[in-house]
């Protein structure tokens, strides 16, 4: 575990600074920059859990309800420093929290599929696994030919 405990918030709005800092400093996730200032954008509209370590912020991970019984994990990241160190759980355990509090029962992810060998999604992939998501469909086009969507979801019991 880290040196001081993370503090994880409840979501808020208007963290797009916040995201758009901890998606620059890991480009391995976030190399194109149309998309970082894509989602910095989303990130202020939408409700945003933050990690600080030491008042840093140290991961973020932003919602989007679709539906009434529907949301999604829309963008998130953590600082490659502080991977392995249940930052990313904790989050998702607040995040899952806000989802029931609002009625969401599906919970879905977008990230990179199989079909691109990047061992960096892997791990992403292997991550959602561990947290209990299950793979739903891939959209082989969906963002575009060389970067295959693969839609994982998670019911939420009550």
């Amino acid at each position: 575990m880290t040196a001081t405990e993370p503090v994880i918030t409840d979501p808020e709005l208007g963290h797009g600074t916040h995201g758009d800092t901890v998606m620059r400093a890991i480009p391995q996730w976030f190399g194109m920059e149309d998309a970082i200032v894509k989602y910095t954008e989303a990130i202020d509209q939408l409700p945003t859990i933050l990690a600080k370590v030491d008042d840093q912020v140290v991961g973020f991970m932003s919602l989007k309800q679709h539906g009434p019984a529907s949301g999604e994990l829309y963008v998130l990241g953590v600082l490659a420093d502080f991977h392995r160190q249940g930052i990313g759980r904790r989050m998702l355990e607040r995040a899952e929290q806000w989802a029931r509090s609002n009625g969401i029962r599906f919970l879905q992810v977008k990230t990179v599929s199989e079909d691109n060998p990047d061992p960096n999604y892997a791990l992403t992939r292997y991550w959602y696994e561990a947290m209990g998501f299950e793979r739903l469909e891939i959209f082989p086009t969906l963002w575009d030919e060389w970067n295959p969507c693969l839609q994982y979801i998670k019911y939420l019991a009550p």
